[in-house]
């Protein structure tokens, strides 16, 4: 079916997912909005972090109810910060059973501009936080039997994009971190798999990227009409969280309306 249209709900239904702990990074907006309202809906316990401490109280304060969600301010590429906050989530919830390391920061630098200070930043907050996210939360998967790492990539890389050249290089290598942890990872069961996402329609890339121009430049890249949403992505992660897809890892899931 041709749907040019944002998806309208998160319609299937994992069973597996409820009751679980979740923790999301980046949580507060865009796509890490997306990710706990979708992670929510299906019954789990979520804990969510986020520089924006106005934005993610919100959140947090929406989604109170039977499905308790925990939201705590926290910088990323704070490593100590990091593990601090998903301990308070581990204290509330239980043992992490998911991570979505979702936090990431695309703005624009020209080669020549970067300092040594700008590039360790960049590193910092696109991919470091990754690898120790998932350090922080192996134990807790281990004594529960599994779980689920999802690290979030992009396309950018491969289409080659212009612009950011350090932000490019680490989304290229957390499909390499991805692989890693999933061999040394898998033999306890803990799946670790990267979602690649294409251009996705979130407030933040409508007000910094998105151009006049831009609408012919999707039209002619895709394969499909319409344009990638958050909601699109959060499908593919809860896919990617729950027992269905129990054999799947070591893998790059691209949602990207065939542009690549």
């Amino acid at each position: 079916m041709t749907n040019a249209s944002p998806p309208t709900a998160y319609t299937a239904r994992y069973p597996s997912l409820a009751g679980r702990t979740v923790f999301i990074s980046g949580g507060a907006s865009g796509i890490g909005e997306s990710l706990v309202r979708a992670f929510h809906a299906q019954g789990a316990k979520v804990g969510f972090c986020d520089l924006d401490t106005a934005a993610g109280d919100a959140l947090a304060a929406q989604l109170q109810g039977a499905h308790p969600t925990l939201f705590v301010p926290c910088d990323v590429t704070d490593t100590a910060a990091l593990a601090a906050v998903i301990d308070a989530v581990r204290q509330r919830f239980g043992p992490v059973s998911v991570l979505l390391n979702n936090a990431a920061n695309d703005r624009r630098h020209e080669m020549a501009d970067v300092t040594s200070d700008d590039f360790d930043r960049l590193v910092a907050v696109n991919i470091k936080h990754q690898f120790f996210a998932a350090q922080a939360v192996a134990d807790d998967m281990r004594a529960l039997g599994g779980g689920s790492i999802i690290n979030f990539g992009s396309i950018s890389w491969l289409m080659k994009g212009r612009g950011y050249p350090v932000y490019q290089a680490c989304k290229a290598g957390v499909n390499g971190l991805t692989r890693s942890l999933a061999r040394d990872l898998g033999k306890q069961n803990i799946r670790v798999n990267t979602i690649m996402p294409g251009w996705v329609m979130t407030e933040r890339q409508i007000k910094l990227w998105v151009k006049p121009e831009s609408a012919a430049e999707i039209d002619a890249a895709q394969c499909l009409p319409g344009r990638v949403m958050a909601e699109d992505i959060a499908a593919m992660a809860l896919f990617l969280a729950a027992d269905d897809s129990r054999m799947c890892t070591a893998q790059d899931y691209v949602v990207d309306a065939g542009w690549t």
